[in-house]
This record gives structure tokens, C-alpha cells and sequence, in this order.
């Protein structure tokens, strides 16, 4: 798929304890909210864990990103479906003749509040 600008590209996920056990164990992120669960037995998931959902977009279309920026709103816990939604902002050759790209993105958790907001750069490769 041709990206174009005004695209949008929508996805869900959910966070599970592996998957911040994992990430604990390759970022060193060790703070006691990603370790100790909560009264409801949810852990706080690692922020940069969460800022992988935008990514999604760059693996499936070959982005090598240059720039990324993040805004983290509230909390992502274990068991929350997360929705992205990334728009393609800009789309077009650059000075050296490649597809560059422009998105931003929302992500929302499952009561439809906004965790995280940001945007990234790159080139197709």
C-alpha cells in the first residue's frame, strides 16, 4: 500500500505482565510501578513500551525514522486495549530524491481518554 498524505492508519493492542517483564528486563526500567501490580493487579506499562504503537506504522511500510516526539498523557496499565491512530501529514520526495514522511498520531485507552500524542519523520527505505 502507497501511502498518501491524509491517510489514516488505525491499530489496536493490549499490554500484558510479560510484555513489561520483557521490556523490564531489556530497558533496566525497573521503577516499582512497572514491578509491583496495583490493588487491581495491573502493572504501569514503561512509557517507551507504549511509544512502540506508532511504530508499528514505520515497520509496516519501511520508515526509517529520523525524528520522534512523544507527549505521555496518563498511565497505560496492563489489560488496556490502546487504539492508535496515525495520520500521514506529509508524504513526498526530498532533496535527495526519497519518500520522505511526516505523521502524527493519538492513542487512546479503551474509556476513549488520550495516554499519548506525538509525531515522527522519517524516509522510506
Amino acid at each position: 500500500m502507497t501511502l498518501k498524505v491524509g491517510d489514516i492508519i488505525s491499530f489496536e493492542r493490549s499490554f500484558t505482565i510479560e510484555d513489561v517483564e520483557l521490556f523490564t528486563k531489556i530497558s533496566r526500567d525497573e521503577g516499582n510501578h512497572h514491578m509491583t501490580p496495583d490493588e487491581q493487579g495491573r502493572l504501569v506499562v514503561q512509557g517507551l513500551l507504549s511509544a512502540t504503537l506508532p511504530t508499528n506504522v514505520g515497520g509496516d511500510h519501511n520508515v526509517l525514522a529520523r525524528t520522534m516526539n512523544f507527549e505521555f498523557l496518563r498511565p497505560v496499565f496492563t489489560g488496556d486495549t490502546i487504539r492508535c491512530t496515525v495520520r500521514i501529514d506529509r508524504y513526498e520526495k526530498d532533496q535527495r530524491d526519497r519518500n520522505a514522511i511526516t505523521a502524527s498520531f493519538q492513542c487512546e485507552n479503551q474509556y476513549g481518554k488520550a495516554v499519548l500524542t506525538g509525531g515522527f519523520a522519517g524516509v522510506i527505505i
